[in-house]
C-alpha cells in the first residue's frame, strides 16, 4: 500500500497509471489521514485504486458526502461489479449472503423496517440499567486484571459482546468466539473462503438459536423476528441469518473499537475530561463529539453510482464507483470550527459518523448510549487510568473495516 497523496491524481474517467491506492492507512489513531485533507481541498474528484484493481471516486467535503450518500443513485448494492470493495473476500460474501447493509431499496427498506423498532430512542433508552449493568461489572474485571491490563480485551470487547448479545438474545459462552469471528469477517486481508468459514460458524450457531426461539420465544430481538416477520413469510430463513449476522457483527465491532478509542482521546485531553466530571450534563454532547472526531467507520460507505451525482468538485458518472470519507467529513473546517480540536462542548449533533441517507446507521441510538455509559463508568470508577505505553506502540487495525486498536494495555 502506498501512503502518495490522492490529490495528486487527476479526476480523469479513463485509465489512468498514476492512481494510487486506498485505503490510505492513519498515521495517528484519533486523526484521519492527512491526505484527506488534500482530496478535500482540491476542486475535482480525486481518483484512486481499491482491491482488484478498481478505480472509485473520492468524496470528502462534508455537503459532497451528505449530498452522495443521500442521492437516489448511490448503490449499496454489493452484486454491481464496479462495486468498491476494500476486502480481498468482502464483494464476494456479500454478494452472496447480502447483508442489508449491502442491499438497496426496496430490499434494503423491507429488511431495515424489521429491525429499526428495535433501536428506537425509547426503547435503547429502556435499556440504560441493564446497560449500567454491565458496565459496572465488565469494569469490575478490567480492575481485577494483573497490569498492565488490556482495555480492549479486558473490557471495551466484553461490554460491547455482552450488550449485542442481550438485545439479539443471543448466548456468549465464549466471548472470544465472537472477537474471532467479526475480526476475520470485517478483515480486509482475508479470503472469500476465511470469511465464508468464519460466518458459517456463526450461522451454526443462530440456526440452532432460531429453532430455539420457535418454540421458546424471549424478550429479545431474534425471538420477535423468528415469531414475526420469519412466522409469516416475510423474510427466508436464509436472509434472517444474514441479517442478524451483521446486526451482531456491526453492533460488536463497532463499540469494541470506539469505546478504547474515545477514553483514550479524553485521557489525551485533561481539559475536556474535567469538564465532563465538573459538568456530567456535557455527556451526550461528549459522545457525539467523539463519533466525530473519531469516525471509526470512516470507509465503510462504498457505493456505485447507477446515475450521475452532481457535487461541488464535479460529477460522479453513472456506473463509477465511490467512496464517502466520513472522516473526511467529520473534518471539514467548512462545516465544524477547529476540526481537529476535541471540543465536548461543541453541540453539533449533524456530523456522519453514523452515515447518511437510508443506510444511516440503524442502530446509532444504541452506540451512543452504550458509548456514554461505557465511558463514564469506566472514567468515573477508574479515576487514575492512564496508558502504560508510548501512544506510538499501541497497534493500529489498518486491515480492518472499523478502525481500531488491537491492544491498549492501561494502568491506574
Amino acid at each position: 500500500m502506498t501512503t502518495t497523496d490522492p490529490g495528486a491524481a487527476t479526476a480523469q474517467p479513463g485509465p489512468q497509471d498514476d492512481v494510487p491506492d486506498f485505503p490510505v492507512p492513519r498515521s495517528c489513531p484519533f486523526s484521519p489521514p492527512q491526505t484527506y485533507a488534500g482530496v478535500r481541498e482540491r476542486d475535482a474528484l480525486t481518483r484512486v485504486r481499491v482491491h482488484g484493481g478498481k478505480h472509485a471516486w473520492l468524496v470528502a467535503r462534508f455537503e459532497d458526502v451528505r449530498t452522495a450518500l443521500a442521492h437516489p443513485g448511490a448503490s449499496s448494492d454489493a452484486r454491481n461489479p464496479a462495486f468498491p470493495a476494500l476486502g480481498a473476500g468482502e464483494q464476494q460474501v456479500a454478494a452472496e449472503l447480502r447483508p442489508f447493509i449491502r442491499m438497496d431499496p426496496p430490499d434494503h427498506t423491507q429488511v431495515r423496517r424489521m429491525l429499526v423498532g428495535e433501536f428506537t430512542l425509547r426503547r435503547v433508552q429502556a435499556l440504560r440499567p441493564e446497560i449500567e449493568a454491565v458496565c459496572a461489572e465488565q469494569v469490575e474485571h478490567l480492575l481485577s486484571r494483573p497490569q498492565p491490563a488490556d482495555l480492549v480485551a479486558d473490557y471495551a470487547n466484553r461490554v460491547s459482546t455482552t450488550v449485542i448479545c442481550r438485545l439479539l438474545g443471543v448466548p456468549m459462552e465464549d466471548l472470544e468466539f465472537f472477537r474471532r469471528v467479526t475480526s476475520v469477517s470485517g478483515s480486509r486481508t482475508a479470503t472469500a473462503q476465511e470469511v465464508g468459514a468464519a460466518l458459517q460458524e456463526l450461522f451454526g450457531l443462530l440456526d440452532r438459536l432460531i429453532d430455539l426461539k420457535a418454540v421458546t420465544p424471549g424478550d429479545d430481538l431474534v425471538s420477535r423476528l423468528v415469531n414475526g416477520p420469519l412466522a409469516r413469510g416475510e423474510i427466508t430463513r436464509t436472509s434472517l441469518l444474514s441479517q442478524i449476522g451483521i446486526t451482531l457483527n456491526a453492533g460488536h465491532e463497532t463499540s469494541r473499537n470506539a469505546i478504547p478509542l474515545a477514553a483514550l482521546d479524553l485521557l489525551r485531553h485533561p481539559d475536556q475530561l474535567d469538564l465532563l466530571r465538573a459538568d456530567p450534563s456535557l455527556w451526550p454532547d461528549a459522545v457525539d463529539e467523539l463519533l466525530r472526531h473519531l469516525s471509526v467507520a470512516d470507509v465503510i460507505t462504498l457505493r456505485v453510482a447507477t446515475q450521475d451525482i452532481a457535487l461541488s468538485v464535479g460529477t460522479i458518472p453513472a456506473g463509477d464507483a465511490f467512496i464517502a470519507l466520513l472522516a473526511g467529513a467529520n473534518h471539514d473546517p467548512a462545516v465544524f470550527d477547529e476540526p481537529e480540536r476535541l471540543d465536548v462542548r461543541r453541540a453539533q449533533r449533524h456530523h456522519v459518523a453514523f452515515g447518511h441517507g437510508v443506510h444511516q446507521c440503524v442502530g446509532q441510538n444504541l452506540g451512543r448510549v452504550e458509548l456514554e455509559i461505557a465511558l463514564r463508568t469506566l472514567l468515573e470508577r477508574v479515576p487514575s487510568l492512564r496508558l502504560a505505553v508510548p501512544e506510538s506502540e499501541l497497534p493500529m487495525r489498518g486491515a480492518s473495516a472499523i478502525f481500531g486498536l488491537d491492544e491498549v494495555p492501561v494502568t491506574w
